[in-house]
């Protein structure tokens, strides 16, 4: 399949997946009171979105990789979030376990894309 937009990226597709995610549940009662952490995970899905999509439009395949590795380094942020509202009780084992394997799916996803993008 040809990539003509940044839709078209498996792993934009995965990474607007994975903010759902993390909207759904930080829209809970308990967790949406923690402003700050909220706003950190939630900022740092979009983050992931965010950076395929802005290097997607980039004039080079070296600025492309640039942003791709913004992209990778928020998902890792996401990561870090998510065993602070484990240990908040914010989420449950499970959630933490379904959303952390998300995370590692979409930087897998993006540094498969980085290596065709270096040979190309």
């Amino acid at each position: 399949m040809k990539i003509i937009r940044f839709e078209d990226l498996d792993c934009w597709k995965e990474a607007r997946g994975l903010t759902k995610k993390v909207y759904d549940f930080t829209k809970r009662p308990t967790f949406s009171k923690d402003y700050r952490l909220s706003g950190q995970i939630t900022g740092a899905a979009i983050s992931v979105m965010n950076n395929i999509c802005e290097g997607f439009d980039a004039k080079s395949n070296k600025e492309f990789i640039r942003f791709l590795t913004y992209s990778r380094r928020s998902c890792s942020e996401v990561q870090n979030c998510l065993y602070i509202a484990l240990d908040q009780n914010y989420i449950s084992e499970n959630e933490f376990q379904n959303t952390y394997d998300h995370c590692t799916k979409v930087r897998k996803i993006i540094d498969g894309l980085i290596r065709y993008l270096k040979k190309h």
